[in-house]
This record gives C-alpha cells, sequence and structure tokens, in this order.
C-alpha cells in the first residue's frame, strides 16, 4: 500500500509554498495562536500564507498537501511548528 509519503516527491524551497497547487502570498504576516494551548507566534507573509493552507488543508482532509505544509514548517521554521502545529 502507498502512503503519501510515497507519492509526494516535491523539493521543500525555502522561499516557495510546498504545495502541489499554487497558493495566494499575502502581502502582511501576522501572529498566531495556537488554537488549542493559546501560545502565539509571529508569522510572516510566506508562513502565514501556508499556516492557512494547512487549516484548510485539515478541513478538507487533504493529508498529502497538509504533509507538505508541516515539514516546510519543520525545514525552515521549527519554533513556529513547535508551536502552532505539534
Amino acid at each position: 500500500m502507498e502512503t503519501g509519503r510515497d507519492l509526494v516527491k516535491i523539493k521543500l524551497v525555502k522561499d516557495k509554498p510546498p504545495f502541489k497547487v499554487a497558493i495566494p502570498i499575502y502581502d502582511n504576516g501576522a501572529a498566531v495562536q495556537n488554537r488549542f494551548g493559546g501560545d502565539s507566534i509571529e508569522l510572516n507573509a510566506l508562513e502565514l500564507s501556508i499556516y492557512d493552507m494547512l487549516m484548510g488543508c485539515e478541513t478538507l482532509k487533504d493529508w498529502e498537501n497538509h504533509r507538505l505544509g508541516c515539514d516546510w514548517f519543520m525545514k525552515f521554521n521549527p519554533k513556529a511548528y513547535m508551536v502552532l502545529l505539534d
């Protein structure tokens, strides 16, 4: 049985969204609060765009793109990953 990791072969690049589809990039970043614990962290415009896409992927159960976004945060902003997604 193939898993999402077997199917996705996208190189993570710091200044680009990791998803298989294009997403709009916000003009500004913002502080984001963890929806469970309440901790918050400041995200730049790209990070905020990726985070919002992640939340949408979670709602739609698009686990392939969700994993790509999580992997991107783990690699390029591990602190934000730990505060918001872990």
